[in-house]
């Protein structure tokens, strides 16, 4: 995924600490004295980046489905995170999306949700790398009773986590929708201070243009350009309702979109994003899942592979989004939204060896003809055979070595009990 799109086959990529050292030819000699991966039958690919996402509401996932967005959260996922969202209940929800994402080649996800020292502690548990931190939005939350709260020592998690390996810090604004444009410019400055990825929800649903406009006279992104925050390392979760006005804008403006198909259609939007026309305009697009309450499943092969087809189904267009597009768009795109396409995003010296072995010898995969082809419309997260993040081997022929694994598995089922026994109070006819 360099710049050219270079494909080498039989070669090797030569580790050295946590970066790529070099990248060898099929004839080049091996050095000597080093450990080897053997990736015989494989594809050896960048570490996937999930651009947006809620890690922890892993632990609502089949909560509420075949809702309207607003209806979902105000009436289901909102009652139910004021009463279960806790340091532990964020500790091991993202710790279980963390394994769930690795075994399926994800190396790198950005986060926006609450408790952020317990959202980065089980990432770093995990072996993930994690682009998340200090999150606002406009009510009382189960850490911060506002705004203003959660941002008093947020710059402390920025200088903390400044110079960690896997941990990036980040700052988000939850949307325009939830919370006053004042909050979500002081969310915007703390991540402007720290040379920080901020990140907002940005029409999303159709009612968000017209609600800003009531409350601040503007559109959600002329909004956001008038404090500044349409700048590289701004991270648009969603944005499918956007004019050619708001395309201008972003572009001009260096900000980057997180895409979420899936999410999006099972919320029933009655449109797809304008991918095609973002990046014609020249604005970075990377793939999200978003929560794996809304989505359901956090598998960025699955995610490529709706990607594609939405597009080309929106657009009458089989040419429209092609595969090479779409897994640039979920390895180098997911990292220059982020603004981290300087340290991950593909198989270059220098950079973060964040890599991932898809075993192309099972049925699905066999014969090979198109390496693309293959990781878009054919591979899905079980092809995955062995994950290296920051140059750590985190997962070995399909088995997770930084975790107990049948741990968190259980620690979930327990937080499930107790999720059933909330929401028979919230009521609503949940089940």
């Amino acid at each position: 995924m360099d710049e050219s799109g270079t494909i080498l086959e039989g070669g090797a990529v030569l580790v050295e600490g946590d970066r790529i050292a070099a990248l060898l030819g099929a004839g080049d000699p091996r050095p000597s004295g080093t450990e080897v991966v053997d990736a015989a039958g494989h594809l050896v690919i960048p570490g996937l980046v999930n651009a947006h996402g809620h890690a922890a509401m892993s632990l609502l996932r089949g909560l509420a489905d075949d809702l309207p967005l607003m209806t979902w959260l105000n009436d289901y996922i909102f009652p139910a995170e004021a009463a279960l969202v806790a340091p532990d209940f964020v500790y091991w929800g993202t710790l279980l999306s963390s394994v769930e994402m690795l075994k399926g080649g994800t190396t790198t996800f950005a986060d926006m949700y609450y408790f952020r020292d317990d959202m980065a502690r089980a990432a770093i548990d995990a072996g993930i790398r994690a682009v998340t931190g200090p999150h606002v939005i406009g009510f009382p939350t189960p850490d911060f009773a506002s705004p203003e709260a959660s941002l008093a020592d947020a710059a402390d998690f920025m200088e903390r986590y400044r110079d960690h390996p896997t941990i990036v810090p980040a700052v988000a604004a939850h949307a325009l929708y939830t919370t006053p444009l004042a909050a979500v410019e002081a969310a915007f400055r703390l991540a402007e201070e720290h040379d920080a990825p901020f990140q907002i929800h940005a029409v999303e649903d159709p009612s968000e243009d017209s609600t800003a406009r009531e409350r601040t006279g503007m559109g959600v992104i002329e909004a956001l350009e008038s404090i500044g925050a349409l700048r590289p390392g701004t991270v648009l979760a969603h944005a499918i309702y956007l004019s050619e006005a708001d395309i201008a804008r972003i572009a001009a403006g260096g900000a980057g979109i997180a895409h979420n198909p899936q999410s999006n259609m099972k919320l029933g939007v009655a449109r797809a994003a304008p991918v095609a026309k973002a990046l014609a305009a020249g604005i970075p697009v990377g793939l999200g899942t978003d929560g794996p309450a809304s989505n359901n499943d956090l598998d960025l092969f699955d995610e490529m592979d709706a990607a594609a087809k939405v597009q080309k189904y929106m657009l009458g267009d089989p040419a429209a989004l092609s595969a090479e597009t779409v897994f640039r768009m979920a390895t180098m795109g997911g990292a220059r939204v982020l603004n981290l396409h300087r340290e991950i995003g593909s198989l270059e010296p220098g950079k973060r060896a964040d890599m991932v072995l898809v075993d192309v010898r099972r049925p699905g995969l066999t014969p090979l003809y198109s390496v693309y082809s293959h990781l878009v419309y054919a591979a899905r997260g079980s092809d995955v055979a062995t994950v290296i993040v920051n140059g750590r081997v985190v997962v070995r022929d399909r088995e997770l070595l930084t975790v107990d694994e049948a741990e968190v598995m259980e620690r979930a089922r327990g937080f499930g009990d107790r999720v059933r026994e909330v929401m028979e109070g919230v009521g609503r006819g949940w089940r």
